[in-house]
C-alpha cells in the first residue's frame, strides 16, 4: 500500500499517512512556464495498491487536472490498483440538468477519473448521493457525521433542534436529529443569485432551543446566514452550524461574522482559511480516511466507519 498526495491539501494527506502507518510517497509536481502541469512520481509504484489524495476545492480546475495527470502517471508506472481519494469532490453541485442547455459536470468528472485510469474512488459527503451512480467503478462514500456528532455530544446541548437550511437538506437533518436525539425543523428559502439567498419561512418550533444548522458545504454562507436570521427572529437560544466542507470565500467569512451564528463546526476535508474574531471548530477526518484506506487495502468492510 502506498499513499501519494497532490498539492490540493497536502497537510491532510500527511495526517492520513501518519494515521495509516505508512510514509507519504514523494511526487514532483511543477508547472511549465505556460502553466501546464508536470508530474513525476519519485517512488517506485509498480504493482502497488496506490491511493492518491487530492481535495478538488478552492482551485478546482487546477487540482482536478493535477489529479488526472497523477492517475495517468501511476497507470503508466504499472501501479496494480489506483484509488482516487477525494475528501471533497469538486463540481458535485452540478449533478443534474435543472435548466436548458447546462452540463452535468459531476458526471463529466466521473468520466474523466475513469478515463484517466482510476480503479476506484473514495470520497466524503457528496453533495448528492446519486453521484455514486455516475461511476462504473467501485465508490466508497464516507460521512463526516460521526466525527461531528461526537463533538456535539460532548457539548451536552439540551433542548436541541436540528435545522435544515433548505428543503434539499432534510435527509441530512433527519440523520443528525436521530443521532443527537434532537428535534427537527426546516427553513424555506428562495435563491435570488449564486450569492444572495432569502429565507422565507420556518417549519418547526425553535423558541428557547439550542439550534444546529446542518449542510454538506458552504462557500458564500448565504444560505446559513439567511436561515440563522430567521431562527433568531423565531427566538432560538443559540445557533450553531455544522458543515462538512467549508469552502468559504472572503465575503462568506465576513457574512458569517455578521450573522447570528454563534459557532461553525467543520472538518479539514479542504484547506481552512485563517479565522479571526469568529468561533470556528475544525475537526479532522484524517483518521476516518486512513481507516478506510487500510480497510480497502485489506479487502475489509468500511461500513463500520458509519457507526458512532
Amino acid at each position: 500500500m502506498k499513499i501519494i498526495s497532490g498539492t490540493g491539501h497536502r497537510d491532510l494527506a500527511e495526517r492520513i499517512a501518519v494515521a495509516a502507518g505508512v510514509e507519504l510517497c514523494d511526487a514532483e509536481i511543477t508547472r511549465f512556464p505556460d502553466g501546464e502541469i508536470f508530474v513525476k512520481l519519485q517512488d517506485n509504484v509498480r504493482g502497488a495498491d496506490l491511493f492518491i489524495v487530492q481535495s478538488v476545492a478552492l482551485s478546482p480546475n487546477e487540482y482536478l487536472m493535477e489529479l488526472l495527470i497523477m492517475i495517468d502517471a501511476a497507470k503508466r508506472a504499472s501501479a496494480r490498483r489506483i484509488t482516487a481519494v477525494l475528501p471533497y469532490y469538486g463540481y458535485a453541485r452540478q449533478d443534474r440538468k435543472d435548466q436548458p442547455r447546462v452540463p452535468i459536470t459531476a458526471k463529466l468528472v466521473a468520466n474523466l477519473l475513469v478515463a484517466a485510469g482510476a480503479s476506484r474512488v473514495l470520497c466524503m459527503d457528496l453533495h448528492a448521493q446519486q453521484i455514486q451512480g455516475f461511476f462504473d467503478i467501485p465508490v466508497d462514500h464516507l460521512y463526516a457525521a460521526p466525527v461531528i456528532v461526537k463533538y456535539l455530544r460532548d457539548q451536552n446541548l439540551d433542548n436541541l433542534v436540528v435545522v435544515s437550511p433548505d428543503a434539499g437538506g432534510m435527509k441530512m437533518a433527519d440523520a443528525y436529529s436521530k443521532l443527537l436525539d434532537a428535534g427537527i425543523a426546516v427553513v424555506g428559502k428562495q435563491r435570488k443569485s449564486a450569492t444572495d439567498v432569502e429565507a422565507n419561512h420556518l417549519v418547526g418550533d425553535v423558541h428557547g432551543c439550542n439550534t444546529l444548522l446542518v449542510d454538506d458545504m458552504t462557500s458564500t454562507a448565504g444560505t446559513l446566514a439567511a436561515a440563522a436570521g430567521l431562527l433568531k427572529k423565531a427566538g432560538a437560544k443559540s445557533i450553531r452550524a455544522a458543515v462538512s466542507h467549508s469552502l468559504l470565500t472572503e465575503s462568506g467569512i465576513e457574512r458569517l461574522k455578521e450573522s447570528a451564528i454563534d459557532e461553525l463546526v467543520t472538518t479539514d476535508s479542504v484547506p481552512q482559511q485563517k479565522w479571526e474574531n469568529f468561533n470556528v471548530t475544525v475537526l479532522s477526518v484524517a483518521d476516518t480516511l486512513a481507516e478506510a484506506i487500510c480497510r480497502i487495502h485489506n479487502d475489509q468492510s468500511v461500513s463500520s466507519l458509519f457507526r458512532i
